[in-house]
């Protein structure tokens, strides 16, 4: 795999010799052995990722019409926050269902195209939410230490065009990577020892040798440093005010940001930029399954059960103001 949003695949550098430029081999099918276990542990693992997968939809959802339903939240940190819910079901939803059809098939097998457009829509997903994850720590760095000057800045035209820049940017990044990869000859075997289409298993797939460049994890170490000195420079405006209540909303919503950036930077971290990242594929598969499908679910779960806000839009949605208050 590889980055985050930086994404820059086209430093995955093709090393080509004169004895591979003839090989007019191909396959046209991938086999993804997902989880191999007992057949009673598979059909586990499909009702546990189903209630996951599930779970994930309605929490992301409820956030979406929550927003949607308060005028109270059509301020730009929540109208990113609801695109932000709206990525993670384009996300959580471009590996787990066909990950939860290959759990119970016989054949568990993914065609060239399908596995190529998988690993576009996962990547740009990650990409993406990248892009969002900094625009909203730049927000909070706005609202926070720059309040006075928030609402010229930090506009519903600026908001529109930066919700934009992000869907568009990470999409737009991953045609380079995703042409480079589909000019790669892949001649057998065709088994992918994940559940989805993941880069270093489908490219050790390949007829040619290839090498990866560090260029891309220092462009994503950059991305989750800018986050990170944001929030510093938030935390220390923060300590400064002289309301203690101040100091704690603040403190919450930060908070809430945070949580959700090192649980998508952190597993990612460890895999793919941490000296010696050959971690094996049990460890792989792990790694992987946190973030594109347990992080995605707690998400809903950090931002509305430590927002006031978003609780008292929930509550008049499913009409349970008691047992969410309590919350």
């Amino acid at each position: 795999m590889w980055f985050l949003w930086s994404l820059s695949l086209p430093q995955v550098t093709l090393m080509r010799n004169v004895e591979t430029t003839n090989i007019s081999g191909s396959v046209s099918e991938f086999i993804l052995l997902g989880f191999p276990c007992h057949r009673e542990i598979q059909i586990l693992l499909f009702v546990i990722f189903s209630l996951i997968y599930l779970l994930t939809l309605m929490g992301n959802t409820s956030i979406i019409c929550a927003v949607w339903s308060s005028r109270k939240l059509h301020t730009p940190m929540y109208i990113l926050l609801a695109n932000f819910s709206f990525l993670e079901i384009c996300y959580v939803s471009s590996d787990v269902p066909k990950m939860l059809a290959n759990i119970v098939s016989q054949t568990k097998s993914i065609s060239y195209a399908g596995c190529l457009l998988q690993f576009y829509f996962f990547f740009s997903m990650c990409a993406t939410e990248g892009l969002f994850l900094s625009v909203m720590s730049f927000d909070r760095f706005l609202a926070i230490c720059r309040p006075l000057h928030y609402p010229t800045i930090m506009t519903h035209r600026l908001c529109t065009q930066l919700v934009v820049l992000c869907w568009v940017g990470g999409f737009l990044w991953l045609l380079t990577p995703l042409t480079l990869i589909s000019q790669v000859p892949f001649c057998g075997p065709n088994t992918i020892d994940h559940f989805l289409c993941d880069l270093a298993p489908l490219l050790a797939l390949s007829c040619a040798p290839f090498i990866y460049s560090t260029f891309n994890a220092v462009f994503m170490i950059g991305t989750f440093l800018f986050i990170l000195c944001s929030y510093a420079l938030v935390i220390v405006a923060v300590l400064r005010m002289p309301s203690a209540a101040g100091k704690r909303k603040a403190f919450s919503t930060c908070a809430s940001h945070l949580a959700v950036v090192l649980l998508f930077f952190g597993p990612i971290m460890v895999m793919y930029v941490s000296p010696g990242s050959g971690h094996p594929v049990k460890m792989q598969k792990i790694i992987t399954l946190f973030y594109s499908v347990i992080t995605p679910l707690c998400n809903p779960l950090i931002y509305s059960l430590r927002n006031k806000e978003m609780k008292t839009a929930l509550r008049k949605i499913f009409g349970t103001e008691h047992s969410i208050q309590k919350l």
